[in-house]
């Protein structure tokens, strides 16, 4: 393998596993109440907003254009939207068998009420892994190209990208411990989702021929945009709206929003004037 390629890899790994710290975050404090939960929710949707408006679907307009940037975003909206229909409601692990064997109708009331929430949340942190991966695919290629000209420029590329993700990894472990109270399965899906990061420099470096037409790189991230925009109108506030109320959740998205956009400053002014996530 090519040394230009590893240095990319290693310095993408970085970036990557910084999604397994800010599980870490999750797993090592206790399972959250529904309203905190929700609280969450709404700051991570903030997150993937902003991503999605303020970055991918806005960098395709500027590239190739306000009418085709629409229908490559729209395209993923509705791409994602046929997606969904196909995608089966995750099953839970059986909860802890009760002593008592005789429970009142308002017991298993509520205990069927939790189930059903736990299984929302887990479709939700699911939907939203499978987001974070496709957006990390760019941030994958974004410091392949920065380690070609020059380490320091991957270097703090890579560490710019390893910051901007640790909320990434709150935001996928969070929903799947709460659902699972599996500390292991939330750490293994966010650090499973920040594993399209390396991935993105193996494709862009082996499989994207040299002479990729441009426009089509920014439509199909336009696109990807529309996918996260999609599900987190559809997965997660839906979700912060019934658990932390609406005014509740709509603070907390506006936070995750005006978080997201620093950090994306922060990724702009890291990178060199020539280069664009």
């Amino acid at each position: 393998m090519d040394s230009q390629v590893l240095v990319a890899l290693a310095l993408s790994l970085v970036g990557g596993l910084s999604t397994s710290l800010g599980a870490l975050f999750v797993v090592l404090s206790d399972a959250p109440n529904l309203k905190m939960l929700g609280l969450l929710q709404g700051f991570a949707a903030g997150l993937m907003l902003s991503i999605s408006f303020l970055d991918l679907a806005h960098n395709a307009i500027n590239a190739i254009g306000f009418l085709k940037g629409n229908i490559w975003f729209f395209a993923g909206v509705i791409f994602f939207a046929l997606i969904s229909n196909f995608i089966p409601e995750p099953t839970l692990a059986p909860t802890p068998n009760v002593k008592s064997k005789k429970r009142t109708n308002g017991e298993n009331k509520q205990k069927d009420l939790m189930k059903k929430h736990r299984r929302q949340v887990l479709y939700s942190g699911i939907i939203t892994a499978v987001g974070i991966s496709l957006h990390n695919f760019p941030e994958g290629m974004a410091v392949f190209l920065g380690s070609i000209k020059g380490l320091r420029v991957g270097l703090n590329l890579a560490l710019a990208i390893a910051l901007h993700n640790i909320p990434e990894g709150v935001a996928v472990a969070l929903p799947v411990y709460f659902a699972t109270q599996s500390k292991w399965q939330a750490f293994k899906i966010a650090s499973l989702s920040g594993l399209a990061e390396p991935l993105g420099v193996i494709i862009v470096a082996y499989l994207f021929p040299s002479s990729l037409n441009p426009e089509i790189l920014e439509g199909l991230l336009g696109a990807v945009g529309g996918v996260m925009a999609f599900l987190t109108l559809h997965e997660m506030l839906p979700l912060a709206f019934d658990y932390a109320g609406q005014k509740q959740a709509v603070k907390a998205v506006f936070l995750g929003m005006a978080f997201m956009s620093a950090s994306l400053y922060f990724l702009e002014i890291s990178l060199p004037a020539e280069m664009s996530l």
